[in-house]
């Protein structure tokens, strides 16, 4: 019932009668110790848990022969722990130890041994150890054949154990053909609507899922709810988690309206037989609040992030890790509410508790670093990002294997950062070296493979790297195509990367083929009006923008604006962001009361959806504000830009890139206005918060040199503006590919200059 406190209470009572009439080591005391610290576990207390699972290990050692079957439940306790705790070294042992007993004390193929390597295959799945893992499951399911007749249901957990390893590696129709034998053994072992059948159903479905069927895996996870209907009583826990599966597939087809009521309907049938306050209700609070989330309705995320916050902080102790975790969520949403301050926040409360529930070294410790860096990241703080990241790093050195997948993700994310501040060569490095361990972890053609080409090939194409970046995405998409169903998602964001890259090239054809290949997938393999069709007829559009077919890009844009407008709330984010596209396309096309008419449509959605400081307010007023001056309405130009301004100070620290931005914008309407003095004002602060933001060499700061060069033309003052031309030079040589044409053009411009003495 999670009612864990009176648990607690019933169990010490318990002790305190045994205490007294039993000798001090009976075997019954060691039980109650096991009892106290089982709860103490579900509670999150590893440290109180492990000192009673050890008491009675202590008391089992003195009543028990050495080698007593009860020591090795002892050690499976005490490992179990551990596993929790992320000591996964120390877990091992424990559960080698109780290996060892068991096979002293039982005969060889004693089904108790095959419970022990399921334990070992278990430690090692936690420890990224893949092949070891299933190393393990493979021997527990060999001891199976032999004590347990062909069809029994134990034979057919080994299955499903396997089956999940080969679902880790990446090695799907591995994964499914176990999970089919389970099933297959389960039906001939059980009755037609065993409980267990349903599990296997949905163990398939979780396959299907991640093939990116999602109709056979939704079709899987419904067989599931039909057995669990019939078998157990109608608000059975089981139940509820059938809804929530089912919900988690409409989820990644777009249907958010049924995501959200299968949520729903899973939360009810856990409110009957349990009580108020349980800690179920929280994982029921936190995926309806990602449903919400995905529909852009923030303000109900996070209040349905808040419920689970409170439920937890009523059933758990004050520093349970799933506190931490609720935390996480409540930032993740302050995030995308664009509350950035108040996000940090959140991460480093979840920090806080973190550090007190766990070991020094836990892995999870690594991911709250990660999520506070994220937010550092993101607000333009990359040296503390970075510093973030590299802590996460060293905790999951001393806490990981030298080639566990999460140290993966923290070279991923290291690099991220060097990209974002254009220090490429080190972003590529790290890239590289998570490459490198993927490679040693991972079998060659497993999908997180075709990630890390992706994002070496995202390095490539910021260093204009264009062949290169195009080497490695179709490296990708080869991966993928051996790894996946043909029409599987991920493939279409494969085409996608590569179109884009032939999109910079300027190969338009090639890219808008890509593209369309890309479209093609996804009309397969998803609903008409799910979200991801409408973002590829975004990047459909945007080809034909920059090949000058305007109304081409214009239908494209329209298309994808009608799919959002079925698929989302009338306020949600995507549609102010297609009301933007349509603008920035008339605006191209010179049509500026109507690109000024999708403009504001596009703020007053976001002055909805959004808060009153959301930096995406900031881009809308940006792009009026770049209508008005194309139109030569220069004092509008000049409010709508310093309004964003306004917004990106409060949003933002005071030396963010985009703050460089704002004050570049400023700066272009006064160069047109012929204020010179102000503009060139303005062009220096913006080069100010860029020398502190960014790297010395960084592209963004060769064009404000650029910029600055131009208003002293502007002013007669020619050797000014001839030594911020050779300051841009000098940086365009050390930023970007010598083929760059931005290097050629300084050049025509410092000769021109000079041409004037």
């Amino acid at each position: 019932m999670g009612e864990y406190s009176k648990a607690f209470s019933s169990y010490e009572r318990s002790l305190e009668i045994r205490k007294i009439a039993l000798p001090p080591n009976h075997p019954d005391l060691a039980t109650s110790y096991n009892n106290i610290g089982m709860v103490y576990d579900n509670m999150g207390e590893c440290l109180k848990a492990l000192s009673s699972y050890e008491r009675s290990l202590e008391i089992r050692k003195i009543a028990l022969p050495p080698n007593h079957p009860s020591l090795a439940t002892s050690y499976n306790n005490i490992a179990s722990v551990y596993d929790n705790m992320g000591e996964y070294s120390k877990a091992l042992s424990s559960y080698e130890r109780s290996l060892e007993i068991f096979k002293i004390a039982l005969p060889p193929n004693h089904p108790d041994f095959a419970q022990s390597y399921n334990n070992i295959g278990g430690v090692y799945s936690h420890m990224g150890e893949c092949s070891k893992a299933l190393s393990s499951y493979e021997r527990s399911l060999e001891i199976f054949k032999i004590a347990l007749p062909p069809n029994h249901p134990s034979l057919a957990t080994s299955y499903n154990n396997v089956g999940k390893v080969y679902s880790h590696m990446g090695e799907y129709s591995k994964a499914l053909s176990s999970y089919e034998r389970s099933l297959e053994i389960q039906k001939i072992a059980l009755p037609p609507n065993h409980p267990d059948l349903a599990t296997s159903y949905n163990n398939i479905a979780m396959v299907y899922s991640h093939m990116g069927d999602y109709w056979k895996a939704l079709s899987s996870y419904e067989r599931s709810l039909e057995i669990r209907k019939i078998a157990l009583p109608s608000n059975h826990p089981d139940s509820a988690q059938s809804y929530n599966n089912i919900a988690s597939v409409y989820s990644h087809m777009g249907e958010y309206l049924k995501a959200l009521s299968s949520y729903q309907r899973s939360l009810h049938i856990q409110k009957i037989p349990l009580p108020p306050n349980h800690p179920n209700f929280t994982t029921s609070y936190n995926n309806i609040a990602i449903v919400y989330t995905h529909m852009g309705e923030y303000s109900k995320a996070l209040s349905s992030y808040k419920r689970s916050l409170e439920i937890l902080k009523i059933a758990l102790p004050p520093n349970h890790p799933d506190l931490a975790t609720s935390y996480n969520n409540i930032a993740s949403m302050y995030f995308h509410m664009g509350d950035y301050w108040k996000a940090l926040s959140s991460y480093e409360r979840s920090l806080e508790i973190l550090k007190i529930a766990l070991p020094p070294n836990h892995p999870l410790l690594a991911t709250s670093y990660n999520n506070i860096a994220s937010m550092y990241d993101n607000m333009g703080e990359y040296s503390k990002a970075l510093s973030s990241y590299e802590r996460s790093l060293e905790i999951q050195k001393i806490a990981l294997p030298p080639n566990h997948p999460d140290l993966v993700t923290s070279y991923n994310n290291i690099a991220s950062v060097y990209s974002h501040m254009g220090e490429y060569s080190k972003a590529l490095s790290s890239y590289k070296r998570s490459l490198e361990i993927s490679k040693t972890a991972l079998p060659p053609n497993h999908p997180d493979l075709a990630t890390s080409y992706n994002n070496i090939a995202s390095v490539y194409s910021h260093m204009s790297e264009y062949s290169k970046a195009l080497s490695a995405y179709e490296r990708s998409l080869e991966i993928l195509k051996i790894a996946l169903p043909p029409n599987h998602p991920d493939l279409a964001t494969s085409y996608n990367n590569i179109a884009s890259v032939y999109d910079n090239m300027g190969k338009y054809l090639k890219a808008l083929s890509s593209y369309e290949r890309s479209l093609e997938i996804l009309e397969i393999a998803l609903p008409p009006n799910h979200p991801d069709l409408a973002t590829s007829y975004n990047n459909i559009a945007s080809v034909y923008d920059n090949m000058g077919e305007y109304l081409k890009a214009l239908s494209s844009y329209e298309r994808s604006f009608e799919i959002r407008k079925l698929a989302l709330p009338p306020n949600h984010p995507s549609l102010a962001t297609s009301y933007n596209n349509i603008g920035k396309v008339y605006s191209h096309m010179g049509e500026y009361s109507k690109a000024l008419s999708s403009h504001e449509r596009s703020l007053e959605i976001r002055k909805i959806a959004l808060p009153p400081n959301h930096p995406l307010l900031a881009t809308s007023y940006n792009n009026i504000a770049r209508v008005y001056d194309n139109m030569g309405e220069y004092s509008k130009a000049f409010s709508s830009y310093e309004r964003s301004l306004e917004i990106r100070k409060i949003a933002f620290p005071p030396n963010h890139p985009l703050l460089a931005t704002s004050y570049n914008n400023i700066a272009r309407v006064y160069d047109n206005m012929g204020e010179y003095s102000k503009a060139l004002s303005s062009y220096e602060r913006s080069l100010e918060i860029q020398k502190i933001a960014l790297p010395p060499n960084h592209l963004e700061m060769a064009i404000s040199y650029d910029n600055i060069a131009s208003v002293y033309f502007h002013m007669g003052e020619y050797l000014k503006a001839l030594s911020s031309l050779e300051r841009s030079l000098e940086i365009l040589r050390k930023s970007v590919p010598s083929t760059d044409p931005r290097l050629a053009r300084v050049k025509r411009n410092i000769e021109n200059l000079r041409n004037r003495f």
